[in-house]
């Protein structure tokens, strides 16, 4: 007898359709799988065995061959486990005459029967809708998470029993369809009217934020820059549902989606410690799983004390900041993930954190300054949109009772910045300035040519690169933006060019 049911792998972030055929034949009683099983997807016949003697059927015994097509195609994980049983009893089982060929099942089998959850659902079902299939049998547990894809029918199931009643023609519930709604204002711990002065450093979060900009704050330990970075996440604008759905894919398939959660609403912020490897970073590893770099997708990157990190870890950073996407090369394979994400980074302006400092000399020789800063890279630092120095609070700053700005204000005002961007490049295919290119540079922000002039004196002053240029051409446009301003004018241009600070002290 000969049975067939379609299932899913993935290839990062790509849906890989897979043919679970099933043949059942006489002779000595044998279960064999084929098709490039990696090691869960060959001891999946023990699960299924046990799953389906304990749910109360009858299990074969005769030859059994489970082929996996594309059989040149890696197999991994246990999402087949559920396919594999249904084809199974579809051979053996009568009344299992549901059409199929539209079907997609997915889910990994306990010994009792149950389904348990598995990752990837979420990119599983945006690529089984675009190949046309209409219906998708997935665990429970991950109905959270594809319930908000419309087009195909979800049908979120328990038990093996629970799968089989529905092939024999038995209607199960159907996931009802929700709507994203960006999730309800929150009081953030870390709130920027909590953060006493600091004006210039909070105008460049602001900037930074509203373009998606990298941002680079210098100065002296206990100065804030700390505490500046962790009020980022209350000031970041609401996600868009395809941003939602881009970010969740991404931790779907890393396996760090809560199930109760769903879909990610809120922009991640990632913070690694500073003994991070480059595989933790850009991805890798055993089964090639995203990075840190991928997790941050559509948030923020925060490295605390960038020096002290490796340097062959930061300079893993230039490609992914350049292209936003990062390719995964490993032995097993090579992945394409997402990686747009707009990178915080804090440092000591030397060793001993007083250089330049008002309060406290600074006891570091040139030498060791140079070595300090030479563990950030001239590519890499040029890749930097806004560096800002933090300079310490002043004491009557501090005890004042002055009510500050808080983040809710300032989170209005960056996402009808990002609104206007998303206007703006409707057609572009990008999201915010920091994503422009050259091209869209030349149509949307031209200066005019006294403006010219003054970037050019500038530019040779300051010995900026091309990319410095660029870099500091998008900053205006943002700084623009906030200003409600179609055009960048002078007063945008030298603010955006103000916060190349760290690099006139270089120079």
């Amino acid at each position: 007898m000969l049975s067939k049911i379609t299932s899913y792998t993935l290839q990062g972030l790509d849906g890989l359709p897979v043919d679970v055929e099933v043949d059942i034949s006489r002779g000595m009683p044998k279960f064999d799988i084929v098709g490039l099983p990696d090691t869960a997807v060959k001891e999946s016949k023990e699960r299924v065995r046990a799953a389906i003697k304990n749910s109360g059927k009858n299990f074969p015994v005769a030859v059994i061959t489970v082929n996996l097509a594309p059989a040149d195609v890696k197999k991994e994980g246990s999402k087949l486990d559920l396919a594999i049983a249904i084809s199974l009893l579809r051979a053996t089982e009568t009344g299992m005459e549901r059409p199929i060929d539209k079907t997609v099942v997915l889910g990994e089998l306990s010994l009792n029967g149950a389904v348990r959850p598995v990752t990837g659902v979420l990119p599983i079902c945006l690529a089984a809708k675009e190949k046309g299939f209409t219906t998708l049998i997935i665990p429970k547990a991950n109905e959270e998470e594809a319930c908000y894809i419309d087009g195909i029918k979800v049908i979120a199931v328990s038990t093996l029993n629970e799968a089989v009643r529905y092939f024999k023609g038995e209607e199960i519930a159907v996931t009802k369809l929700k709507k994203f709604t960006p999730p309800e204002e929150k009081d953030f711990r870390s709130d920027l009217k909590y953060v006493k002065g600091q004006f210039i450093a909070k105008r460049a979060l602001e900037i930074a934020v509203s373009g998606g900009h990298n941002i680079l704050m210098v100065g002296a330990p206990g100065a804030g820059k700390t505490m500046l970075a962790k009020c980022i996440p209350s000031i970041m604008p609401d996600m868009t549902f395809e941003e939602a759905l881009e970010t969740t894919a991404v931790h779907s398939v890393a396996g760090n989606l809560t199930h109760k959660s769903g879909i990610i609403k809120v922009r991640p912020f990632m913070t690694p410690h500073h003994t991070a490897t480059r595989i933790s970073l850009v991805g890798g590893g055993a089964n090639v799983l995203p990075g840190l770099v991928s997790l941050a997708n559509n948030g923020v990157l925060f490295l605390d004390e960038m020096p002290e990190y490796a340097r062959t870890v930061l300079e893993c950073l230039r490609q992914p900041i350049e292209d936003g996407v990062i390719t995964v090369s490993r032995a097993k394979g090579s992945n394409v993930y997402p990686a747009k994400f707009m990178l915080c980074a804090s440092m000591n302006p030397c060793p001993c954190g007083n250089y330049g400092s008002e309060n406290a000399e600074c006891k570091c020789s040139d030498a060791q300054i140079k070595k300090y800063r030479a563990k950030i890279s001239g590519p890499l630092l040029d890749r930097i949109d806004l560096q800002i120095h933090v300079d310490n609070v002043k004491y009557d700053d501090l005890v004042s009772t002055d009510t500050e700005e808080p983040s809710s204000a300032v989170r209005a005002r960056v996402n009808t910045a990002r609104k206007i961007q998303r206007e703006r490049f409707s057609e572009d295919g990008i999201r915010t300035n920091s994503e422009m290119s050259e091209r869209e540079l030349a149509k949307y922000c031209q200066l005019s040519s006294e403006d010219e002039k003054l970037f050019k004196k500038s530019f040779e002053t300051l010995r900026l690169s091309a990319r410095g240029r660029s870099r500091i051409l998008k900053v205006a446009r943002t700084i623009a933006d906030l200003d409600y301003s179609e055009n960048i004018q002078r007063k945008h241009l030298l603010e955006a060019i103000s916060y190349r600070s760290f690099d006139m002290k270089e120079n």
